[in-house]
């Protein structure tokens, strides 16, 4: 949606299917918002659009208490695109520039740091370092509203440089204190907020509808003992994992939610799925969240998938009956190759033998996932070896920013990786929308989400030709 008056009609009829695909900034107000906010629309020589938060804060807006545009899902165009915007996008949304800054960015696309900042300011009206920036306010905001955690140590855990950097970006974005942000909590959050060792709290936001079911019978037949493990009769269950995070490690729980719930007045809203997180190091929480919403496809766009997909007479059926189907992807790209190359059975030995032990166990959750080098020395032969060394010395990569046709022909090059192989990585690890497996005659018709159109066929238990 590009044109400015669209983006208005959008407002006006509060469209929830466009959080998170643009915001608009109200000059008389000096407030910007998502477009479903259930304010009293603004006149239209008010309005200026934007394409990201940060782009809005730094023009010196400040985000609606009502609508929380900062906790909208993330725009699928960053998943979809393979363009060097949306594989920087994704690793911004990674904390790759928190950890590692705007040169360690620029490192991993391919490019100077002045084209990566050009670029981005150019198409999305903010860089790097203030679309991070915008990140760690609304993890700010989360940790204040779902945690007694001083606000010292908030400050640090949001990848802030300084307190005062902290403070100052959180009045300028809220426009209210810290301690302000904290008691402003709605007041569900604030019943709910974490007690110390009870892990952090979270709605993981999703566009549209979700089939839930579908997703969580997918992680019921692919968890790994020890490292995942699904709990509760259908409709009521609860997927738990351990988490390898860059600081610490993480346990995660996601609750299945059978129906959307209206989240406001905006037409066809979407909702949430309620997880909570428990990390050794609060600084890993955007990278957790991020994986966890990478895993669960919380960020796809489930209009423009139904809108083409159902105009297909062999799919529409389908797309009627499950609409907002997801393509799961995986918060570690060496799970789904094992799993791939080894079996379930396969994986679940090599994480008994190699993954690393919990000090404390939580039920069945006893190990992480084993780590690309570990497994690259311990089984130093076959395709499975061959690929975790290539992960492990930067040959292949499968990371949020990686480029998906070089990683498919340097996966490819590997010894015994075949194409069906190479398929399932796109879609897993890399979260391409629009792979079909080699041989099987999806039509062209159904590009850009061929990947979802196999989804389709697969939960129908109808065969691909």
């Amino acid at each position: 949606m590009k044109d400015e008056d669209s983006r208005y009609e959008a407002v006006r009829s509060r469209d929830g299917r466009f959080d998170g695909v643009f915001f608009f900034a109200v000059e008389t107000t000096g407030i910007y918002c998502r477009p479903s906010c259930p304010a009293v629309t603004p006149k239209r020589h008010n309005v200026r659009f934007f394409a990201t938060a940060a782009a809005a804060q730094g023009s010196g807006f400040r985000a609606c208490r009502r609508c929380r545009p900062d906790a909208v899902p993330g725009s699928a165009d960053w998943n979809v695109r393979a363009d060097v915007v949306g594989r920087a996008m994704r690793l911004i949304a990674d904390g790759v520039v928190d950890r590692e800054g705007v040169a360690g960015l620029a490192a991993r696309l391919g490019y100077s740091a002045r084209q990566v900042q050009r670029q981005l300011t150019a198409e999305l009206g903010a860089g790097p370092v203030a679309l991070a920036r915008a990140q760690r306010a609304h993890t700010a905001r989360v940790l204040l509203q779902t945690t007694d955690l001083p606000v010292t140590e908030i400050a640090f855990a949001s990848g802030f440089a300084s307190v005062r950097q902290f403070n100052d970006t959180i009045r300028e974005v809220y426009a209210a204190t810290p301690t302000g942000v904290r008691a402003a909590a709605p007041r569900d959050r604030a019943a709910r907020r974490a007690a110390p060792g009870a892990g952090i709290p979270l709605r993981l936001a999703h566009r549209g509808p979700y089939q839930s079911a579908a997703v969580f019978d997918q992680l019921t037949r692919e968890a790994v003992p020890g490292v995942e493990e699904v709990t509760g009769a259908r409709g009521a269950r609860t997927y738990r994992r351990t988490l390898r995070l860059p600081y610490g490690t993480g346990l995660a729980a996601v609750h299945e939610r059978v129906r959307t719930p209206r989240t406001g007045t905006g037409t066809r809203p979407g909702g949430w799925l309620d997880a909570r997180l428990h990390l050794t190091d609060p600084r890993d929480l955007t990278t957790a969240v991020q994986r966890l919403r990478r895993l669960l496809d919380l960020d796809a766009d489930p209009y423009a998938v139904d809108e083409r997909l159902g105009a297909d007479p062999r799919l529409a059926p389908l797309v009627a009956a499950r609409p907002g189907l997801r393509s799961p992807g995986a918060v570690d790209p060496l799970e789904p190759a094992v799993r791939a190359l080894a079996g379930l059975n396969g994986a679940a030995e090599l994480v008994r033998r190699y993954g690393k032990v919990l000090d404390a166990p939580h039920g069945s959750l006893t190990h992480l996932f084993p780590e690309p080098a570990v497994l690259a020395e311990a089984e130093p032969g076959g395709p499975l070896g061959a690929l975790a060394a290539a992960l492990a010395d930067g040959t292949v990569r499968l990371d949020p920013g990686a480029d998906r046709h070089d990683a498919e022909e340097a996966l490819l090059a590997l010894p015994g990786m075949d194409p069906a192989t190479v398929a399932t990585l796109r879609v897993r690890a890399l979260g391409d929308p629009d792979v079909a497996p080699p041989g099987a005659g999806v039509p062209g018709t159904w590009r850009p989400w061929r990947s979802y159109a196999v989804r389709h066929l697969l939960v129908a238990g109808e065969p691909l030709r």
